[in-house]
């Protein structure tokens, strides 16, 4: 039963039996108390009954009817309220009426309360002597005024308690209604996330805790709406990178490859009728043959370009140490004006094919960008381990060079743009920081699990 409550439900059942139980506590106290009380009026009364008597019946011999004086006295202290007097012969028997007892009342105490607070009248004897005869008068409690007066207070306090309690119950209702009312738009706002409406958002209220919860659950549904947003453009910038490098593949094939295709085809054909005729030519064999030559280097070439492109000659042969330090030496031989620094830390170890090839491209594009546009005279490669928060390994890569910066306010270009959109789908940053000492271009690549 207990799972099934809600929270509210929970907290509304705790205080009814807060309540209830400090309700019953009070009068279990009042009904604990009520013995000692009745007690302590018990005797009391039978104390001050009896020194009155003891006063009285010293000048009762004194008397001229001492008998009919005893008589009176008797039928007198009857009717006193707490305590009652019955005059007994010397052998115990009574000499005087017994005390009538109350009229019943709807309103009096029940029995098991009585016999619970004074479950046995008390009783005092008091001897007297009339002329040489013994006799006594018994002094007798009646505390039902005062048993009657603790019941009704007990009966008070349990209507006043109960009328407070359930007050006291419908007010923290209320409250705990009121404080818990932004859960249930918390619930609504989850469910329209989880359904991928990241519009949603939800009124800070209620206490602080709530409403830090709400403008925290609104934060993450703006940051989920934008990392979805950034998803799909990223999605449609890696398609629009795809088609691009496709036309461009194609644009570079019908610009170079075909009219290579059709100057060896012009050549093969005059080389077969040179075949075809009664006396070749032996130079116009040799002219043919040394053009189509020509063109087929031109060919091989043009394929070198178009497969470095497409992914990096050696890479996967000879290991991204090797492939880095081949390219560094390519830009020395072309440059040998600008002075090329690489470092490639020996704890780098394993990073995996996607993680190396990324980790090429950027070393690759930053050094492009250098020897166009930084006239720079000498650049940095560093390549170290780090790790991620949530111990993730990435490797990064740092090109540095000491040009003269870029423009205020000029944008990336569109390779550092497209390896940027490459490295935040793997899951890593780029930064480009530009200042008055060069650019720096900062990647971390996440690293494939060794």
């Amino acid at each position: 039963m207990w799972q099934n409550l809600s929270l509210r439900g929970r907290i509304n059942l705790l205080l009814a039996l807060l309540l209830a139980l400090g309700l019953a506590v009070n009068i279990g106290r009042q009904v604990a108390e009520a013995g000692p009380r009745v007690q302590a009026e018990d005797q009391s009364v039978i104390r001050l009954a009896r020194e009155f008597i003891e006063m009285i019946v010293a000048d009762l011999n004194e008397a001229p009817d001492p008998d009919a004086r005893l008589n009176q006295i008797a039928r007198d202290l009857s009717r006193l309220r707490h305590v009652s007097i019955a005059l007994h012969d010397s052998g115990g028997n009574p000499l005087t009426p017994p005390r009538l007892g109350a009229d019943g009342d709807a309103r009096g105490p029940p029995a098991w309360f009585v016999s619970l607070v004074h479950p046995e009248q008390t009783a005092v004897s008091v001897p007297v002597s009339i002329r040489g005869k013994p006799g006594s008068l018994v002094i007798t409690s009646h505390p039902d005024d005062e048993i009657a007066e603790i019941w009704d207070g007990i009966v008070t306090q349990l209507e006043v308690g109960s009328v407070v309690a359930l007050a006291l119950f419908f007010l923290m209702m209320k409250v705990v209604g009121r404080a818990l009312a932004p859960l249930q738009s918390l619930a609504e706002a989850m469910g329209k996330l989880e359904s991928g409406h990241y519009e949603a958002r939800v009124a800070p209220g209620g206490a602080p805790e709530f409403a830090a919860i709400c403008t925290r659950l609104n934060h993450l549904a703006a940051t989920l709406g934008e990392a979805v947003e950034e998803k799909q453009r990223l999605a449609e910038r890696a398609v629009s990178l795809q088609d691009i490098e496709r036309k461009e593949i194609a644009r570079e094939l019908h610009d170079e490859f075909g009219p290579y295709l059709f100057s060896l085809r012009a050549h093969a054909s005059a080389l077969a009728k040179q075949a075809d005729g009664r006396e070749p030519s032996a130079d116009a064999v040799r002219k043919h043959g040394s053009a189509m030559l020509e063109q087929i280097n031109a060919l091989q070439q043009f394929n070198r370009r178009v497969l470095e492109r497409l992914r990096p000659v050696g890479l996967a042969e000879l290991g991204l140490r090797q492939a880095l330090e081949s390219l560094s030496r390519l830009w020395r031989e072309s440059r040998p004006d600008v002075a090329i620094e690489t470092s490639i830390s020996p704890a780098l170890g394993a990073t995996g094919e996607t993680a190396d090839l990324t980790i090429y491209r950027i070393v690759q594009e930053a050094l492009t960008n250098v020897f166009r546009h930084a006239g720079a005279t000498s650049v940095s490669v560093v390549i170290e381990p780090v790790e991620q928060a949530g111990g993730r390994g990435c490797a990064r890569v740092r090109v540095s060079d000491n040009g003269r910066g870029m423009e205020p306010g000029q944008k990336l270009g569109f390779g550092l743009v497209g390896m940027r959109e490459r490295i935040l789908a793997l899951g890593g940053t780029l930064n480009v920081v530009s200042g008055d000492g060069g650019v720096t271009v900062e990647a971390l690549v996440p690293t494939a699990a060794t």
